[in-house]
């Protein structure tokens, strides 16, 4: 966050399964895909990305190695009783304090052993301050009930989530999705960067405390679990500022920024006419984002190959304009543009994706721009990532490539060093 030397635009803390991603109706991602280019394209330099999950970190790790997943400034994992920061995942340790208070796991571990109904989930899925339980839909309530009232007489404060129909969670009292968010926007507000606007999103039992802070928008998106329109019909239905989207995860949260009006909403994976397409030219971070979306629809085979394409791109480097690839070797960016013409539709029909992450241009000097980021491709289920730093000058309507330079990520999965395309 010590990027943003001013109050965030926006803030978006989103749910991960089944709100950002969707796992049964869209195999190849693009929902995801659509929100990650509108991010990186008109958000990311200027505002805040939350992500908050019932999954552990080591599980929300996970995720990042089977989804496109993009980089949040913040991530919240284990229902809301971790919280860490930044790429590197600094862990909060004032948040740990928090939620060690009045907390004890070995006693909730010796009174929940008493009830058959509680069925322990995997151990990837337990953490210090999170005990989670599958339990059937008709127990649920009772055993609640009980568990609240032996845990308070053991000397405990503690909270207990029902969601997705199934999960049972026990938190410490402080725990939980809402009370990360109000603690985060505290800690934003003390360090003068309240954001201006903040959206949350969610579709089950376990996002319902997002959408009670005060001052916030929110999206339950359109294949929401029962458990969380319930409790809308009941507690939200009259407040302007929550809506239930018409359309699914992603998407959806698409939809809400458009609908609160919280900035661009159209992605630019939903922008096809290359040649006309515009961007802002004081960000040359969207040139970059506009020729990775290029390239990968070239490599697919989705766009026409024709002359106009491979010269409206020979006309955007300087003619001495150098890539480095990440093997260190060089070759002229011209040269490596020829050399891209080469493999149209060589990756047609392989479930082949290109996405950025990062994205972040920063004016070095009057006319000059270093605009960094992380690209990463993916064939089938291989993917690798480039550290990627891109030297630009102004021209007249536009912007000059002077060079690019690229080294392998340590995410990245593999090493190709036999490919010369950006």
């Amino acid at each position: 966050m010590e990027r943003l030397t001013s109050p965030p635009r926006l803030m978006i803390v989103s749910d991960l399964d089944d709100t950002l991603v969707d796992h049964h109706n869209d195999p190849e991602n693009i929902s995801l895909l659509r929100f990650n280019s509108l991010w990186e394209d008109a958000f990311r330099h200027d505002s805040l990305l939350v992500f908050s999950t019932g999954r552990t970190l080591p599980m929300y790790k996970k995720l990042r190695k089977e989804r496109p997943m993009l980089t949040p400034d913040v991530i919240i994992t284990s229902v809301g009783t971790e919280i860490a920061y930044g790429k590197s995942m600094v862990t909060d340790d004032s948040w740990v304090d928090i939620m060690n208070h009045k907390w004890d796991r070995g006693i909730v571990e010796e009174e929940t052993s008493k009830f058959p109904e509680l069925t322990l989930q995997r151990e990837c899925d337990q953490r210090p301050n999170k005990v989670s339980f599958f339990i059937d839909k008709s127990k649920a309530q009772e055993v609640i009930n009980e568990l609240y009232q032996r845990l308070e007489k053991r000397g405990l404060e503690i909270k207990i989530i029902f969601s997705g129909g199934k999960a049972l969670d026990v938190l410490p009292k402080g725990g939980g999705k809402g009370q990360a968010l109000a603690y985060l926007l505290n800690k934003l507000n003390t360090e003068g960067k309240l954001p201006v606007n903040t959206l949350v999103c969610g579709d089950s039992g376990n996002d319902t405390e997002l959408f009670t802070i005060p001052n916030v928008y929110g999206v339950m998106v359109s294949n929401s679990q029962e458990e969380l329109l319930e409790w809308y019909e009941e507690n939200a239905k009259d407040n302007a500022k929550i809506i239930h989207a018409s359309e699914r995860c992603a998407v959806g949260i698409l939809e809400a920024i458009g609908h609160f009006k919280l900035g661009p909403n159209l992605s630019p994976r939903d922008v096809f006419d290359f040649l006309e397409w515009k961007g802002d030219s004081v960000n040359p971070g969207h040139e970059v984002i506009k020729f990775f979306l290029f390239y990968e629809r070239w490599r697919r085979g989705e766009v026409e190959n024709c002359e106009a394409y491979i010269a409206s791109l020979k006309a955007s480097p300087h003619p001495g304009g150098v890539f480095v690839h990440p093997s260190g070797a060089e070759m002229s960016l011209r040269d490596t543009i020829d050399e891209l013409g080469k493999y149209h539709g060589d990756k047609k029909d392989q479930k082949f994706r290109v996405w950025t992450d990062q994205v972040l241009a920063t004016e070095t000097s009057p006319g000059t721009w270093i605009v960094k980021l992380d690209k990463w491709e993916q064939t089938g289920n291989e993917r690798k990532c480039c550290t990627t730093t891109v030297k630009f000058t102004s021209k007249e309507n536009g912007v000059v490539w002077e060079n690019v330079q690229q080294t392998w990520s340590e995410e990245s999965e593999m090493k190709d060093n036999s490919s010369w395309i950006i």
